[in-house]
């Protein structure tokens, strides 16, 4: 591709789309030509509301699906149709020729997304899931910290949770505790990104067994969601991860990371808090005993980095866009991010798997 400019459509007017519609915006190699939906009046809607907050030079064009995958000014697509749907319109985009960058959950099972994936490989286009964390300044910061062999020590343990508590009218209309648009519930929209830590920090080394519990699910017999699911993930080299993800519990966001000398604290793992820099504390207690004098002491230690949480030039889902944009123009395809992709998938059915079956341990395939 000659050109230095990444030129996106949009498959799909989804609320998280205004995030990356900001996002294309901000990254200096990607500009947004087109949106699409099923009724291009509502694309035409959607674009205008996000057009007259933060506008691109020349105003992107109202489509439909099948238009926008015909035209030859679009490079790249994002995907953020239901997971349910996904599939076809992944592939069908693949085989116009396009970049895809998918929301997540990719696909409601791994046979889906490695359909998703050959599809891409065989029409040498990049695919990529939308985990805006992943690019993130904070993150090479954390590999070496975990790795330097002091902070942490021996990793043996990962823990982490994603939840928020959604109200009467989420559990009454959302697509997310739909079974035909979202199968995989709050497993999907939020476990993806429990596991996808845990296995960054493993270096995507996969788990040699896990387990699953339904908590809590949502919906008619026969057609529920999870509404909160925990995991428990296990290493062949003795480490251990488990997660929690849950549309009940109030918003929170952390990773925990334990080690054989000290932790790692992460307060905010997939959005950073507000501000202008993104953190992590490490921590070494002391316990001193003396007489009767009983002293647990902290002694804690802050890494940042300059990084702005949300709508800025070197935001994580700007960065995403600005690395994607660059891989779709060098027309070198990164193997690495469908497989990360698969691997996210596959521990996550394998923990689905495990919950309907009494949440007995399971061989990870």
């Amino acid at each position: 591709m000659a050109s230095s400019i990444c030129r996106w459509g949009i498959l799909g007017a989804a609320n998280i789309a205004r995030k990356n519609w900001k996002a294309i915006r901000f990254a200096e190699n990607a500009t947004l030509t087109a949106v699409a939906s099923r009724e291009p009046s509502r694309a035409k809607e959607w674009l205008d509301a996000n057009q007259s907050e933060c506008p691109f030079a020349t105003a992107p064009t109202a489509c439909t699906y099948e238009e926008l995958l015909k035209r030859t000014d679009v490079d790249a697509v994002y995907i953020p149709l239901p997971t349910g749907v996904r599939r076809e319109w992944v592939v069908k985009a693949a085989n116009a020729g396009k970049h895809v960058l998918c929301e997540k959950p990719c696909g409601p099972d791994a046979g889906e997304l490695r359909a998703m994936i050959d599809a891409c490989n065989a029409n040498k286009v990049q695919f990529m899931d939308g985990v805006m964390f992943m690019h993130g300044k904070r993150l090479p910061l954390l590999r070496s910290t975990i790795d330097d062999g002091e902070t942490v020590g021996q990793l043996r343990r990962i823990a982490t949770q994603f939840s928020f508590a959604a109200g009467d009218d989420f559990l009454k209309g959302n697509i997310r505790v739909s079974n035909a648009l979202e199968p995989l519930g709050a497993l999907g929209d939020l476990g993806w990104y429990n596991i996808r830590f845990s296995l960054f920090v493993m270096k995507y080394q996969l788990p040699t067994k896990v387990s699953g519990r339904m908590l809590t699910e949502h919906g008619p017999a026969g057609a529920t969601v999870p509404l909160e699911f925990s995991g428990e993930l296990f290493w062949g080299n003795g480490v251990s991860a488990s997660f929690y993800c849950s549309f009940n519990t109030e918003l929170q966001q952390w990773a925990h990371v334990s080690g054989t000398k000290g932790s790692i604290a992460v307060r905010d793992f997939v959005l950073p808090f507000y501000g202008c820099e993104s953190e992590f504390v490490a921590d070494r207690p002391v316990f001193n005993v003396k007489g009767t004098s009983y002293h647990w002491e902290s002694h804690p230690r802050r890494f940042a980095v300059t990084e702005y949480s949300d709508g800025a030039p070197d935001a994580q889902e700007t960065n995403m866009i600005r690395t994607f944009s660059g891989l779709a123009l060098s027309g070198k395809v990164d193997p690495m991010w469908p497989d990360v992709a698969l691997k996210t998938q596959t521990v996550m059915d394998t923990c689905l798997a495990s919950a309907r079956n009494g949440g007995v341990l399971m061989d990870v395939k």
